[in-house]
């Protein structure tokens, strides 16, 4: 079954689910263009992931994408987390502030939440995907006895196969150049950091499965190379940040367009998981060789999170978090729909 026939859209055109970027404005706006959007609710709780379903259904009746994370859930680590604290010190000390007395685990993950799976069969969104993991296989099956179609993140053609043996319905090959956090299954394995257009060109060949393209891909021309390598379709983030639907803030914007777009880096010091990113002092100051171990994620983020608020309260945006793929220099500026539409014209060139 071709892409677009599974999931109930026009074009093999996926929007990323960027949780604190995407938006239902932004999701209900790719879907009214015929290609899939999608929110992000793996940092909601059920009952606010509950409301941004109907306010995406409020905005549009076609088919639209919701994403979970599947990673390990946290263990707290007093020890660890206590002497990452301490390495942010000196930063907290530049604004006048102190660091949180502790850190927290901010969202669960979606393998520790049963109530948010009981949401999903409720609501019965379209789509489901899943990222840095997998649910477990009866969940999978409720899922998809409510009519649900599944995606899920791979890095690997390893994890694609575990994908594909789970039962789920497509594959999202993440290519090392995308934006945000990588979906690597086990990160403490390390990171294969295979390129987009070598990782499509595996799976293809060596699962059954349909295949989406993920990493770099910014323009119709990138998305013809990835189908011409196999992928029957393509999820694109970092093209849609500049949307004006996108909760993308004017610091985030401003660095699209300029030089830092061009310096994008992977570091796990953020939120504890390596993530993509344009460079600023969150890499350069808190990616040191004398940093101790990081807590787990996504704790860790909990004190970037409060680094980031003592330096915005002094008005220093040099501790945002603005994700960004290799391919963001290309980011162009318009409303989502125009994109979609142009997208899908320079696929035909």
């Amino acid at each position: 079954m071709s892409i677009t026939r599974l999931l109930g859209i026009e074009h093999p055109i996926i929007q990323a689910p960027m949780v604190g970027v995407s938006t239902p404005a932004l999701a209900a706006a790719v879907s009214n263009a015929g290609a899939l959007g999608s929110i992000g609710i793996g940092a909601s709780t059920p009952a606010q992931a509950r409301a941004m379903l109907a306010e995406t259904r409020g905005l549009t009746g076609k088919p639209f994408n919701v994403n979970l994370f599947c990673h390990r859930p946290a263990k707290a680590d007093a020890q660890r987390e206590a002497a990452w604290l301490e390495h942010l010190r000196p930063l907290f000390d530049e604004f006048g502030a102190e660091p949180p007395a502790a850190i927290r685990e901010i969202y669960k993950s979606f393998l520790d939440d049963p109530d948010m799976l009981q949401m999903l069969l409720e609501e019965r969104p379209a789509v489901v995907s899943f990222h840095f993991g997998l649910p477990p296989d009866e969940w999978i099956q409720a899922l998809k006895d409510s009519g649900i179609r599944l995606l899920a993140s791979a890095t690997t053609l390893e994890e694609a196969r575990l994908v594909e043996q789970a039962g789920v319905d497509a594959i999202v090959a993440q290519g090392v150049e995308a934006g945000g956090h990588r979906g690597v299954f086990e990160p403490e394995r390390g990171d294969a950091g295979i390129g987009a257009l070598a990782l499509v060109r595996l799976i293809a060949r060596h699962t059954r499965l349909p295949v989406i393209a993920a990493g770099g891909i910014m323009d119709g021309q990138g998305i013809a190379a990835a189908q011409a390598l196999g992928a029957q379709g393509v999820q694109l983030g970092t093209a849609f940040v500049p949307c004006p639907e996108s909760a993308a803030n004017a610091a985030y914007r401003t660095a699209l367009r300029g030089g830092r777009a061009h310096q994008t880096r992977i570091t796990a010091v953020i939120s504890g998981r390596p993530a993509r990113g344009m460079v600023n002092r969150l890499w350069t100051d808190l990616d040191t060789a004398d940093a101790p171990a990081l807590p787990d994620y996504p704790n860790t983020y909990d004190a970037a999170k409060a680094l980031h608020a003592a330096a915005s309260a002094k008005g220093c945006n040099d501790f945002a978090v603005q994700w960004a793929g290799q391919g963001a220099p290309l980011a162009r500026e318009m409303p989502a729909a125009e994109l979609v539409r142009l997208l899908v014209a320079e696929m035909g060139k």
